[in-house]
């Protein structure tokens, strides 16, 4: 998923976070475990056609844990057991599967989204930073790229 979710808040999502009417959300909210504060964030068309097949192939999933154990009834599915999951994604890809874990699926669409638009203040929104000097450090905006932002507008 493409939610700049943490590990721990994606794999607490139950289906009701995402699911209304037997149908994904475009767009869902949850609080964060770690701020305790409420994050937004959309759900891509692909993402939404891959939920929605997921559900009609584990119906039993639809009143749970979106991710859910295997070994722990009723619990979601395990960080490490996510990142076991991620580096074996990266090493099917060939990639090398220490450069990369369950964080870098956060910061990927974090960094795309500034990159594209230079807009530190939205990814501080989606990110559910408190502080925008966090998602400065967070992105490693440097002077360099306010130079190179500054340089592309003419007044």
């Amino acid at each position: 998923m493409d939610s700049k979710l943490r590990a721990c808040d994606l794999l607490a999502l139950a289906v009701e976070d995402v699911f209304a009417g037997g149908r994904a959300k475009d767009r869902a909210t949850i609080v964060q475990r770690k701020t305790r504060r409420p994050v937004h964030f959309e759900i891509s068309p692909q993402t939404r056609t891959s939920l929605e097949g997921w559900l009609r192939r584990c119906p039993q999933v639809s009143s749970q844990y979106l991710f859910p154990s295997r070994v722990a009834p009723g619990g979601h599915l395990s960080t490490r057991q996510y990142a076991r999951i991620v580096h074996r994604w990266i090493r099917s890809i060939g990639l090398d599967s220490t450069a990369y874990g369950t964080h870098t699926m956060r910061r990927t669409k974090a960094s795309a989204i500034y990159r594209a638009t230079s807009n530190i203040r939205a990814v501080q929104l989606l990110l559910g930073h408190a502080k925008l000097e966090s998602t400065v450090r967070y992105l490693g905006v440097e002077i360099e790229d306010a130079l190179s932002i500054a340089e592309r507008i003419e007044l």
